[in-house]
Protein backbone atom coordinates (compact mmCIF):
# COMPACT_ATOMS: atom_id res chain seq x y z
CA UNK A 1 0.00 0.00 0.00
CA UNK A 2 1.19 3.49 -0.80
CA UNK A 3 0.87 5.86 2.13
CA UNK A 4 1.00 9.66 2.24
CA UNK A 5 2.95 9.37 5.49
CA UNK A 6 3.69 6.72 8.09
CA UNK A 7 4.59 6.23 11.71
CA UNK A 8 6.22 3.16 13.20
CA UNK A 9 3.07 1.01 13.07
CA UNK A 10 0.58 3.09 11.10
CA UNK A 11 0.09 4.15 7.49
CA UNK A 12 -1.98 7.19 6.54
CA UNK A 13 -3.83 7.36 3.24
CA UNK A 14 -6.76 9.07 1.62
CA UNK A 15 -10.10 7.43 2.23
CA UNK A 16 -12.20 6.42 -0.76
CA UNK A 17 -15.90 5.72 -1.08
CA UNK A 18 -14.95 2.03 -1.22
CA UNK A 19 -13.87 2.41 2.43
CA UNK A 20 -17.41 3.30 3.55
CA UNK A 21 -18.17 -0.14 4.96
CA UNK A 22 -14.97 -0.18 7.03
CA UNK A 23 -15.47 3.45 8.10
CA UNK A 24 -18.84 2.39 9.51
CA UNK A 25 -16.90 0.33 12.08
CA UNK A 26 -15.70 3.54 13.71
CA UNK A 27 -17.74 6.53 12.44
CA UNK A 28 -20.91 4.43 12.38
CA UNK A 29 -20.33 2.96 15.83
CA UNK A 30 -22.36 4.44 18.69
CA UNK A 31 -19.71 3.28 21.14
CA UNK A 32 -16.76 4.78 19.25
CA UNK A 33 -18.58 8.05 18.61
CA UNK A 34 -20.27 8.27 22.03
CA UNK A 35 -18.40 11.43 23.04
CA UNK A 36 -18.59 13.19 19.68
CA UNK A 37 -22.27 13.89 19.28
CA UNK A 38 -23.14 10.46 17.93
CA UNK A 39 -22.40 8.08 15.12
CA UNK A 40 -22.71 8.90 11.44
CA UNK A 41 -25.37 7.09 9.41
CA UNK A 42 -23.82 4.59 7.00
CA UNK A 43 -25.54 6.15 3.99
CA UNK A 44 -23.85 9.50 4.80
CA UNK A 45 -20.31 8.10 4.93
CA UNK A 46 -19.61 8.57 1.19
CA UNK A 47 -20.37 12.29 1.64
CA UNK A 48 -18.04 12.50 4.64
CA UNK A 49 -15.28 10.77 2.67
CA UNK A 50 -15.83 13.08 -0.32
CA UNK A 51 -15.66 16.10 2.02
CA UNK A 52 -12.28 14.94 3.33
CA UNK A 53 -11.02 14.26 -0.20
CA UNK A 54 -11.96 17.83 -1.14
CA UNK A 55 -10.14 19.13 1.94
CA UNK A 56 -7.00 17.33 0.76
CA UNK A 57 -7.33 18.96 -2.67
CA UNK A 58 -8.03 22.42 -1.25
CA UNK A 59 -5.53 22.51 1.63
CA UNK A 60 -3.12 19.61 1.17
CA UNK A 61 -4.20 18.13 4.48
CA UNK A 62 -7.28 16.29 5.74
CA UNK A 63 -8.56 13.46 7.91
CA UNK A 64 -6.81 10.30 6.68
CA UNK A 65 -7.61 6.63 6.83
CA UNK A 66 -5.27 4.95 9.32
CA UNK A 67 -4.08 1.43 8.56
CA UNK A 68 -2.23 -0.98 10.79
CA UNK A 69 0.85 -1.53 8.60
CA UNK A 70 1.36 -5.08 9.87
CA UNK A 71 -2.11 -6.24 8.80
CA UNK A 72 -3.14 -3.66 6.20
CA UNK A 73 -6.41 -3.26 8.11
CA UNK A 74 -8.15 0.13 8.17
CA UNK A 75 -8.45 0.71 11.92
CA UNK A 76 -9.49 4.34 12.09
CA UNK A 77 -9.18 7.87 10.85
CA UNK A 78 -7.00 10.72 12.05
CA UNK A 79 -5.98 14.10 10.81
CA UNK A 80 -7.41 17.57 10.62
CA UNK A 81 -10.66 19.37 10.13
CA UNK A 82 -9.89 22.73 8.56
CA UNK A 83 -11.90 25.94 8.79
CA UNK A 84 -10.50 28.32 6.19
CA UNK A 85 -11.76 31.27 8.24
CA UNK A 86 -9.34 30.61 11.11
CA UNK A 87 -5.62 29.99 11.41
CA UNK A 88 -6.03 26.89 13.57
CA UNK A 89 -6.62 23.38 12.34
CA UNK A 90 -8.42 20.83 14.49
CA UNK A 91 -6.90 17.43 15.28
CA UNK A 92 -9.37 14.54 15.25
CA UNK A 93 -8.93 10.80 15.69
CA UNK A 94 -11.36 7.87 15.80
CA UNK A 95 -10.47 4.17 16.00
CA UNK A 96 -12.32 0.87 15.93
CA UNK A 97 -12.86 -0.57 19.39
CA UNK A 98 -10.43 -3.46 18.77
CA UNK A 99 -7.65 -0.85 18.36
CA UNK A 100 -8.28 0.83 21.72
CA UNK A 101 -5.65 0.61 24.44
CA UNK A 102 -2.76 -0.14 22.06
CA UNK A 103 -1.32 3.37 21.74
CA UNK A 104 -2.58 3.85 18.18
CA UNK A 105 -4.41 7.13 18.91
CA UNK A 106 -1.33 8.73 20.48
CA UNK A 107 0.92 7.46 17.70
CA UNK A 108 -1.49 8.68 15.02
CA UNK A 109 -1.90 12.09 16.63
CA UNK A 110 1.86 12.65 16.84
CA UNK A 111 2.36 11.51 13.23
CA UNK A 112 -0.41 13.81 12.01
CA UNK A 113 1.04 16.77 13.89
CA UNK A 114 4.49 16.18 12.38
CA UNK A 115 3.00 15.89 8.91
CA UNK A 116 0.90 19.04 9.32
CA UNK A 117 3.93 20.98 10.56
CA UNK A 118 5.80 20.03 7.38
CA UNK A 119 3.14 20.48 4.71
CA UNK A 120 0.57 22.93 6.11
CA UNK A 121 2.62 24.85 8.67
CA UNK A 122 -0.23 25.96 10.92
CA UNK A 123 0.39 28.46 13.70
CA UNK A 124 -1.33 26.15 16.11
CA UNK A 125 -3.45 23.04 16.29
CA UNK A 126 -6.57 22.79 18.39
CA UNK A 127 -8.39 19.76 19.68
CA UNK A 128 -11.49 19.32 21.75
CA UNK A 129 -13.08 16.43 23.53
CA UNK A 130 -16.04 15.74 25.73
CA UNK A 131 -15.07 16.31 29.33
CA UNK A 132 -16.26 12.74 29.95
CA UNK A 133 -13.81 11.20 27.45
CA UNK A 134 -10.92 10.77 29.89
CA UNK A 135 -8.81 8.70 27.48
CA UNK A 136 -8.85 11.40 24.79
CA UNK A 137 -8.14 14.10 27.37
CA UNK A 138 -5.14 12.11 28.62
CA UNK A 139 -3.81 11.63 25.09
CA UNK A 140 -4.00 15.34 24.33
CA UNK A 141 -2.15 16.21 27.53
CA UNK A 142 0.43 13.50 26.98
CA UNK A 143 1.36 14.71 23.48
CA UNK A 144 1.81 18.33 24.54
CA UNK A 145 -1.51 20.11 24.10
CA UNK A 146 -2.28 22.85 26.62
CA UNK A 147 -5.73 22.93 28.22
CA UNK A 148 -7.55 26.20 27.42
CA UNK A 149 -10.88 25.64 29.15
CA UNK A 150 -14.41 24.48 28.48
CA UNK A 151 -16.39 25.65 25.47
CA UNK A 152 -19.73 24.73 23.98
CA UNK A 153 -19.37 23.04 20.60
CA UNK A 154 -22.42 23.34 18.38
CA UNK A 155 -21.41 20.38 16.18
CA UNK A 156 -21.69 17.98 19.11
CA UNK A 157 -24.19 20.04 21.16
CA UNK A 158 -22.13 19.64 24.33
CA UNK A 159 -19.52 21.29 26.50
CA UNK A 160 -16.04 20.18 25.50
CA UNK A 161 -12.55 20.65 26.85
CA UNK A 162 -10.54 22.78 24.43
CA UNK A 163 -6.80 22.24 23.92
CA UNK A 164 -4.16 23.96 21.81
CA UNK A 165 -0.70 23.08 20.59
CA UNK A 166 1.30 26.10 19.43
CA UNK A 167 3.87 25.20 16.79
Amino acid sequence: MSYIFKSERLGFRLLTVEDSENCALFWGSDEVMAYTGGSIATELLPQVIDFYAQSQQDYGITVYGVEDISSGELIGAAGFDIDSAVDDIELVFHFIKDAWGKGFASEAAVACIRYAAEVYQPKSIIASSSVENKKALNILGKIGFAYLGIHYLEDTAQDEALFQLVL
